[in-house]
């Protein structure tokens, strides 16, 4: 199904947002399609977590919109923006994990505070969701007893737990080596594909994070420049892609095309 055929769950329509003089974002426009992970990505300190937090209604924008589901979050009550959020998970940067907790009560937390759900019901569900981690036998861990790959992965499993249809990761491999990063990627591959939701990824890992992404965003002066493909962000040439491509990356990405035409002119 083509973009154009269908509307997406997540819209920023000419946001802008200020802190007092300091102006963050100016005209930032982003549709989030329903099923997708789409990337955020620019230098750091520009606003990428800022476009987190107001898709998630907690910060408003100066003006513009933000349309989640359809509803505009600053033209609506507290009450529906509550239910809003219970389809919502998110795995923060620092994981955020209660140290005085066992993991096993740290994932459980959202099914007892926002949920009727049995005591049998919830070790079902937060049991399931450790397996999927590959996290058995950590139960009765305390997070200062867990490496970061692990802390990581038990975020998650709560970010899961109440099966959202949207989970929101803030810079998610933060802290984490090559090995571990790759680890937390196909964690996040298997686990979209088993429960479906759409995620948005702050990140600054990057080329590697474009494996996992269908698309890809920046965040450059105070604007989302675009929402592509990786391959298309790769080879665009938009000054601004091409020079966030180019400093960053280097040149080290050639799609098939590219390269049988530079083997044809050889």
């Amino acid at each position: 199904m083509s973009e154009e055929s269908r509307e997406p769950i997540i819209q920023l329509i000419d946001v802008c947002k200020s802190f007092g003089d300091q102006s963050v974002l100016e005209n930032v426009n982003l549709d989030i399609f329903e099923g997708t992970t789409t990337v955020i990505i620019g230098p750091s300190g520009t606003g990428k977590s800022v476009i987190l937090k107001q898709m998630m209604g907690l910060l408003k924008p100066t003006s513009g919109r933000v349309l989640v589901f359809g509803q505009d979050l600053s033209r609506i009550s507290k009450r529906e923006l509550q239910a809003i959020r219970m389809n919502f998970g998110v795995l923060f940067q620092n994981v955020a994990l209660f140290d005085s907790m066992n993991v096993f009560d740290n994932v459980a937390l959202p099914l007892r505070e926002r949920t009727k759900a049995s005591e049998k019901e919830i070790r079902q569900n937060v049991e399931e969701k450790l397996a999927l981690m590959d996290l058995d036998g950590v139960n009765e861990k305390y997070p200062a007893q867990l490496s970061g790959g692990m802390l990581k992965r038990v975020g998650l499993a709560r970010a899961l737990v109440l099966n959202p249809k949207v989970i929101f990761f803030d810079e998610p491999t933060t802290g984490l080596d090559i090995n571990k990063s790759n680890e937390i990627y196909r964690v996040f591959y298997r686990s979209q594909l088993r429960f479906k939701y759409t995620s948005v990824i702050v990140s600054h890992d990057v080329p590697r994070i474009f494996k996992l992404t269908d698309y890809v965003a920046l965040l450059a002066d105070r604007t989302i420049v675009n929402s592509i493909s990786p391959e298309d962000f790769q080879l665009s040439k938009h000054p601004a892609i091409k020079s966030f491509v180019e400093t960053t990356m280097g040149p080290i990405y050639i799609s098939e095309e590219e390269e049988a035409d530079y083997y044809e002119k050889i």
